[in-house]
């Protein structure tokens, strides 16, 4: 017996960015609960004074993550079969590095090993636009804001980790993602 099996074309199903948009909010959802901006330990670090204001990284977020789950879904569905497969992992891994960062900062309270997540992520980054910009020129430039802003991170880190160069050992209060 013959099975029939019935397809939408990958260019038109929304599937893809169904997909891409889960994708983008469970890294969004694993890395927040990491997040603790009002902990002890966090406020008593020693930050630069060209660091945003901790309200307005929520809606930066947003913002960003957003155009990461449209860019993923529009490269993903104009490219053929094998840059498909490479992008998906290359997006995958993207968004676990993202999410591992914030686990690395606030779930480790070391600014140290944050930073040579957001630098790891950083070059992942490049590689992902790289993939994108080879298969959907406009899906790599949605993703500019995202790797521009994930630079920037980089740069806060930076400053962080040298402003604090010794771990602070002390009265660890309970971070949401040690429950």
């Amino acid at each position: 017996m013959k099975t029939i099996r019935w397809a939408m074309p990958l260019t038109e199903s929304p599937v893809i960015y169904a997909a891409t948009t889960a994708a983008v909010a469970a890294a969004a959802v694993i890395g927040s609960r990491a997040v603790a901006p009002e902990s002890r330990w966090y406020r008593t670090l020693d930050k630069p004074s060209w660091q945003p204001p901790s309200r307005a990284f929520g809606p930066v977020w947003c913002a960003l993550y957003v155009s990461v789950a449209w860019a993923g879904g529009h490269a993903l569905t104009h490219s053929g079969w094998r840059a498909r497969r490479g992008l998906a992992i290359s997006l995958a891994a993207n968004l676990a590095l993202n999410a591992v960062w914030s686990r690395m900062f606030f779930g480790r309270r070391s600014p140290q090993a944050g930073l040579v997540a957001v630098a790891v992520l950083d070059v992942s980054n490049l590689e992902l636009l790289h993939r994108a910009a080879r298969t959907d020129p406009a899906a790599a430039l949605g993703l500019v804001p995202y790797a521009s802003w994930c630079a920037f991170a980089t740069a806060l880190n930076s400053s962080i980790a040298r402003r604090n160069p010794t771990p602070r050992r002390g009265p660890r209060e309970r971070c949401p993602s040690a429950r």
